[in-house]
């Protein structure tokens, strides 16, 4: 499983080669091997690279998070541009939901198992809300536009839905059609 991490055409620094082979761990084989010796292993690291970027398993947790809050904005980006229609919105909401579920499953995967282990550590919890923020805030605007009454909680409720959704395709490989829930739920946030 070495892999050789290849950024803009120069071979990453060591630190940034632990922090992916991290997501690609907790992505792929979950929380118990996450070990700094798993780490290096992965990354093709010399044998204590990753203790020596990160002390503690707090700390390579941390930079875990970090670095997932590092990679999703740019993905999120597009997705996040105000729609002109409700419909549109959920197109948007279904494109979003296939893209973490299939093509970021490894990085969206270790996001959810960061998301359990932040019901423990606050630093992993600030991380995640900071990662969460900007969707939270383009919804809440979307809400707004498209006429909802409540337009922060519209968007609460439209983003529970979306993670539930996604936490039941990742964890249990459900296949069900998101599109009439998040329907469902967008039209329900929206009714007058």
């Amino acid at each position: 499983m070495r892999k050789h991490y290849l950024y803009s055409g120069t071979v990453a620094s060591n630190r940034t080669r632990a922090l992916d082979a991290a997501v690609e761990l907790l992505g792929t084989a979950g929380m118990r091997s996450l070990t700094h010796g798993r780490v290096d292993e992965v990354a093709g690291l010399p044998r204590g690279s990753t203790s020596n970027s990160f002390r503690t398993r707090q700390a390579l947790l941390q930079g875990v998070a970090d670095r997932i809050a590092e990679l999703e904005p740019p993905t999120l980006g597009a997705t996040l541009a105000p729609p002109a229609s409700a419909e549109e919105f959920v197109d948007g909401l279904c494109t979003l939901l296939d893209y973490l579920a299939t093509e970021n499953r490894t990085q969206t995967t270790a996001r959810l198992a960061l998301l359990l282990e932040a019901s423990r550590d606050e630093e992993v919890r600030d991380t995640l809300a900071r990662v969460r923020a900007p969707m939270e805030a383009a919804i809440v605007v979307t809400m707004a536009t498209l006429g909802a009454r409540d337009p922060r909680g519209a968007a609460w409720a439209v983003i529970a839905c979306l993670e539930g959704l996604l936490l039941h395709r990742i964890a249990r490989s459900d296949s069900a059609e998101a599109r009439p829930i998040l329907q469902l739920v967008t039209d329900a946030a929206l009714r007058p």
